[in-house]
């Protein structure tokens, strides 16, 4: 973008801060595990913070600087401006903004999650391509994290009222959504008791990531605000399925889906199978962004309709990565889902691993993987073995083993970040490895 569409940017949200009312502008930015991160300013500070960016210590931000280099300045994206439509309009609107992490020499910071993904974006962009992404989430409602957990309702799939008595928590969530201009396709019970999902329409993945972000503070909001508990934890509970963020990717060259090809029996373009192929045989390394929590592993198991192998298919969801059916006559709706993230990620990190991914299939012209059509799930583990088909990392020790050496994982992070992140991870697994259970203690203690 050039510098005179970025002032002409900065001064419509001046323009529109007053207009509306606006009092304090929240200034929103991630840690490299995904939790939101946020100070306010007032309205009289904007301008200064809109043309130089606004310090504050990053020291106390997870995988950012160190404390003898801890100035760092936010600077906030005036495409982001927002009110939020839950804070008070009369007496002072409240406003956020997502901003880009820089250091005093005004260089963008390299562990800033939001500058890793705008760096692959930029790669992906001087070769021709726009990455698009579309996000289902999915999350539970509790009367609050008090154990034992309290469900909100006993619905399944689809299921109305007045088994899906957090509708009206839905509705309010996607109207609050929709008032800050982020377009939801649909929502819906999902098959857990007290599951729901929400499918925000897709968008370019910077666009996304930041609407995942605001997403899950609203639903966490609404929640809240109406004396109930949200929670996009991997799996809270043991005998429902896990919260997952099914994720919809596309790569289009203009206005064209690179995706599709019409000559093809499949209406994959030969781009498509690449993209495939190198998702396919990165996932493992990249497997500790996508599922980064000790309990992410608990929804990756059997029986709970997640993916445990390294396949794809048309239509079918017993594979990693599948090809969902387009409307009849439109091609721009060719996509890849990859079925494994959840709910938890960072946004920003996980996209950036997963066209790293594709783009290296594509770049390097791994051959196309022959698809898996039947039931994954119920081939034998010889079955598996002898079409070559792998499983992902079961454990989260599995994980950062798989990810040490990626070299995939340190070209997208710096080897910086990398070495944060896996170190990060190690500490949690180690929490993990060291906890005594309540099945040992049931199992274990009365005949031990």
């Amino acid at each position: 973008m050039s510098a005179e569409m970025q002032d002409r940017d900065k001064e419509y949200v001046l323009n529109q801060a007053r207009e509306l009312g606006v009092r304090f502008i929240r200034m929103w930015f991630t840690d490299i595990l995904g939790f939101l991160k946020s100070f306010a300013i007032t309205i009289e500070e904007l301008e200064t913070a809109l043309y130089d960016g606004h310090i504050f210590d990053g020291s106390s931000i997870e995988g950012f600087t160190r404390i003898e280099e801890s100035d760092m300045f936010a600077h906030p994206d005036p495409t982001t401006f927002c009110v939020l439509p839950w804070r008070p309009k009369k007496g002072g609107a409240v406003a956020r903004m997502f901003c880009d992490i820089r250091q005093a020499d005004d260089s963008p910071y390299e562990g800033d999650p939001r500058f890793v993904l705008r760096r692959s974006l930029e790669a992906a962009a001087k070769k021709g391509f726009t990455f698009y992404v579309g996000a289902e989430f999915e999350h539970y409602y509790f009367e609050s994290t008090e154990l034992p957990l309290k469900k909100l309702d006993n619905g399944g799939y689809f299921d109305l009222t007045p088994l899906d008595v957090a509708s009206d928590l839905r509705r309010d969530t996607v109207l609050n959504l929709e008032e800050m201009g982020i377009g939801v396709e649909f929502s819906h019970h999902e098959v857990g008791p007290s599951q729901h999902e929400i499918d925000l329409r897709y968008g370019d993945a910077l666009t996304m990531a930041d609407n995942a972000m605001t997403h899950r503070l609203v639903v966490k909001e609404v929640a809240m605000r109406n004396g109930v508990y949200a929670t996009f934890m991997p799996r809270p509970l043991q005998e429902s399925n896990g919260n997952g963020m099914h994720t919809h990717l596309s790569l289009f060259q203009g206005a064209e889906n690179a995706f599709h090809d019409e000559s093809k029996p499949d209406g994959l373009s030969d781009l498509c199978h690449g993209f495939i192929a190198g998702l396919l045989r990165h996932i493992p390394e990249i497997t500790i962004v996508l599922n980064q929590w000790a309990n992410s592993y608990k929804r990756l198991v059997p029986g709970i309709e997640a993916p445990l192998h390294i396949s794809w298919a048309h239509k079918n969801r017993s594979d990693l990565i599948r090809i969902p059916t387009n409307r009849r006559g439109r091609p721009s709706d060719t996509r890849v889902e990859l079925r494994s993230p959840d709910s938890a990620c960072n946004p920003y990190l996980t996209f950036a691993l997963i066209l790293a991914a594709g783009m290296k299939g594509i770049e390097e012209n791994y051959p196309p993987v022959p698809p898996v059509e039947e039931n994954v799930l119920k081939l034998s583990e010889a079955e598996r073995a002898a079409r070559g088909i792998g499983s992902l990392p079961t454990d989260l020790n599995e994980a950062i083993k798989a990810s040490e050496n990626s070299e995939l994982l340190k070209e997208v992070f710096g080897e910086e970040l990398r070495d944060k992140f896996i170190s990060n991870k190690k500490m949690e697994w180690e929490r993990y490895r060291a906890h005594v259970s309540d099945f040992e203690l049931t199992t274990y203690l009365p005949i031990l």
